[in-house]
């Protein structure tokens, strides 16, 4: 494996120029610029999405990865799409079609981590578990989140007509600590800067999702698993039933099979040793990246260059 690894990283330096097709000129001979879409303040996306991109741009010979702040997984999704960004995160369920397929144009690179839906009020909230939410003024999330897309999807199945705001995980926590809002969804890994900052300044509660977990379950087989956010997450918080999400990077299929193996390979590799080490780029959520984990993404075929890397680690 390891062999195969340095043969494609010599072949992807000699031929970068063929490394992608569609994206914008390279700025100078034998490199490739590309541009990872992540997701809005307060979010593990920004963090993890930082993390990858330094690893793929320190590993990958010829390979520059600058990272694109975002809504999040929808929002990355149209991004990819446009071919404004070649790298993306997104949940599971977001980037799943009605039809059960990946959008035209995009495939996987792997799973990363899996994200948990949180349900945050404040310690002294009226709010003691979901079907409270009616009429209540409640963050869904960034436009074009993740967490909007779950959340929505949730708030459905209820059905409960809650007053719906968009605001990004920063601005969620901010406004439930001024009182302008009066519980906020999280889709996100564990523990989420915003939350955990909220915590340590503020008691909080997370109302459980149990039985939301059991719908979305049912209604959308496939991306959603019942989960547990665990009590040590969060200052005063005990653990709490949810529902979690697979995430997954995604890559434009016009990205060359060698530069996909590559950046498959720095992910499995370097992001994962970064965390054992305890760098200072290394987030908790690394610790779930590992390969029996990572080739599972669904419905959503893997991209060839990832694909072929997974084989050669069977071998």
């Amino acid at each position: 494996m390891e062999a195969r690894a340095r043969i494609t990283r010599r072949s992807v330096l000699m031929s970068v120029g063929g490394l992608l097709v569609g994206c914008t000129p390279d700025p100078q001979p034998g490199t490739v610029q590309l541009r990872l879409a992540t997701g809005p303040a307060g979010a593990v996306y920004r963090r993890i999405g930082g993390a990858l991109a330094a690893h793929i741009t320190e590993q990958v010979p010829g390979a520059t990865v600058t990272t694109v702040p975002s809504g999040a997984s929808t929002d990355n999704i149209r991004m990819l799409r446009a071919n404004t960004v070649q790298l993306g995160l997104s949940s599971l369920d977001a980037v799943i079609t009605t039809g059960g397929t990946a959008p035209d144009g995009i495939s996987a690179v792997c799973r990363l981590y899996d994200s948990h839906l949180h349900l945050v009020v404040m310690a002294g909230s009226a709010i003691d578990e979901f079907a409270d939410l009616a009429g209540k003024r409640v963050s869904l999330g960034a436009h074009d989140s993740g967490t909007e897309f779950t959340s929505l999807r949730a708030l459905a199945l209820g059905p409960v007509d809650a007053d719906g705001r968009n605001l990004s995980q920063a601005e969620s926590a901010a406004a439930l600590r001024a009182g302008e809002i009066d519980a906020m969804f999280s889709l996100t890994g564990v523990p989420t800067p915003a939350i955990t900052e909220l915590a340590q300044q503020h008691p909080i509660r997370l109302i459980p999702l149990d039985r939301q977990a059991d719908a979305l379950v049912t209604a959308y087989p496939g991306p959603y698993a019942p989960a547990t956010i665990p009590g040590t997450a969060y200052a005063g918080v005990p653990a709490t039933r949810t529902v979690a999400v697979p995430n997954v990077l995604l890559a434009r299929n016009d990205l060359s099979d060698d530069l996909v193996y590559a950046i498959t390979d720095t992910i499995f590799t370097q992001t994962i040793t970064a965390a054992s080490r305890g760098d200072a780029e290394a987030i908790p959520e690394a610790w779930q990246i590992n390969v029996r984990t990572g080739i599972s993404t669904g419905s959503i075929p893997l991209h060839p260059g990832a694909a072929q890397w997974f084989r050669d680690r069977k071998r």
